[in-house]
């Protein structure tokens, strides 16, 4: 496994070295919409071009799921099969066009409905976070040790991106002081890395894709984080294209959101 991670690494930083920075730096890359409003460039569509067709090459029997599919393949490639790729090829499209340095590449395996292998890598800070299933977690090759925060979370800063909650939520975490702070990168694959690598304390999303969830999942959970949707349940409990996200660094943050997004 740590193998086949090494080689995985080796795909995502080729694709944020030689694909993602000299467009980004060069801002030339043609952008249109999705149909739910999201922006894609042809950057995004190369990366992916690309990260498939490298993933392809690894093991021809492994299936590949990613963001620039039709919803239609997505479904055939979760419903098919036990093993599959799940890949952003660039997270944070938004950010990367405005130009705002923040966007990641993702890239996780899913078998049997769970992620076993994962890596999510930032190609301005050059960070590599990675892991495989009872691995911990990795931060450019070196394994990373969780540090025991304990914080109650009025003292606890974290990412929560208001804009896909449900307008109550939305007022009660914007009006009442439930944590010291928030923070929305516009990108989940960091948010994710950056929990997993103790940057922050918790992640509330009110509905991730899997491409968002797929890597950062495991990352956060090999660093000991709790991950579940929004009354408890595991987001790969059941197949699924889109989960709400509780994630935290401590299992009494997680009581803590879960009393709140319950109440």
């Amino acid at each position: 496994m740590l193998n086949l991670l090494k080689q995985v690494e080796t795909i995502a930083k080729q694709t944020g070295q030689n694909i993602l920075l000299p467009a980004f730096d060069s801002q030339l890359s043609m952008q249109t919409k999705k149909d739910d409003g999201s922006i894609v460039t042809e950057t995004d569509e190369k990366a992916q071009a690309f990260i498939q067709k490298s993933l392809h090459k690894l093991d021809p029997s492994i299936g590949f799921l990613g963001e620039e599919m039709s919803t239609e393949e997505q479904l055939l490639a979760l419903n098919n099969g036990n093993q599959f790729w799940c890949v952003d090829p660039l997270d944070g499209t938004g950010n990367f066009t405005t130009p705002m340095p923040l966007f990641a590449v993702s890239i996780g395996l899913i078998e049997h409905g769970k992620p076993i292998l994962a890596c999510i890598y930032d190609p301005v800070r050059d960070e590599m976070f990675s892991a495989y299933r009872g691995s911990g977690l990795w931060i450019n090759g070196k394994p990373f040790t969780p540090i025991s925060t304990d914080k109650r979370l009025k003292d606890s800063v974290g990412f929560v991106d208001f804009k896909r909650l449900q307008p109550n939520l939305a007022t009660t975490l914007a009006t009442k002081k439930l944590y010291r702070s928030q923070r929305n990168l516009g990108t989940c694959a960091l948010e994710w890395a950056w929990l997993a690598a103790g940057r922050g304390q918790f992640i509330v999303h009110g509905g991730q894709k899997l491409w968002d969830y797929a890597a950062g999942l495991l990352l956060a959970e090999e660093s000991k984080c709790v991950v579940t949707d929004f009354v408890g349940n595991h987001p790969f409990a059941k197949s699924q294209l889109s989960c709400p996200i509780i994630a935290c660094a401590q299992q009494t943050l997680s009581d803590a959101w879960l009393n709140i997004t319950n109440d």
